[in-house]
């Protein structure tokens, strides 16, 4: 019974046909969340932004993303020191999920560390424009 539930879970068009060991990675992620994940992750839970739900350490195709609202198609990133060194890789899985409609927001972890709530606004704002005007049609 586990199986068949995990399988219909793969199926969801909001995983973009994520494979099983892509769910298992994100599920280890989500237990070994940084500060500052966890510290963006208390006001994006529970539908406190623009009250749309955001998942946390989401599978999408081959990647996961930080944070995710698929209402929105909207992935919001944070970016640490590593990201410094792998423009090129951020940048080439930005384009690829973008295939998907899905636009990706980047923040340092300074940025949510010392100013969340100009963070939160932002995302806000990238929500409601998405939600508003969807780039992949009605």
């Amino acid at each position: 019974m586990d199986n068949i539930l995990k399988m219909e879970e793969t199926e969801k068009a909001m995983y973009f046909g994520a494979k099983p060991e892509i769910f298992k990675r994100a599920k280890s992620l989500r237990n070994e969340m940084t500060s500052t994940e966890k510290l963006l992750w208390e006001r994006l839970k529970g539908k406190q932004v623009y009250e749309k739900r955001f998942r946390r350490q989401h599978p999408i195709d081959i990647f996961i993303a930080d944070f995710y609202c698929h209402e929105a198609r909207l992935v919001v990133e944070l970016d640490g020191e590593i990201h410094s060194q792998q423009k090129e890789y951020d940048d080439g899985r930005s384009a690829e999920m973008e295939r998907y409609y899905i636009k990706i927001i980047r923040f340092t972890n300074s940025e949510v560390e010392n100013n969340l709530e100009d963070v939160v606004r932002r995302i806000e704002f990238e929500i409601r424009k998405r939600i508003e005007s969807p780039p992949w049609g009605i």
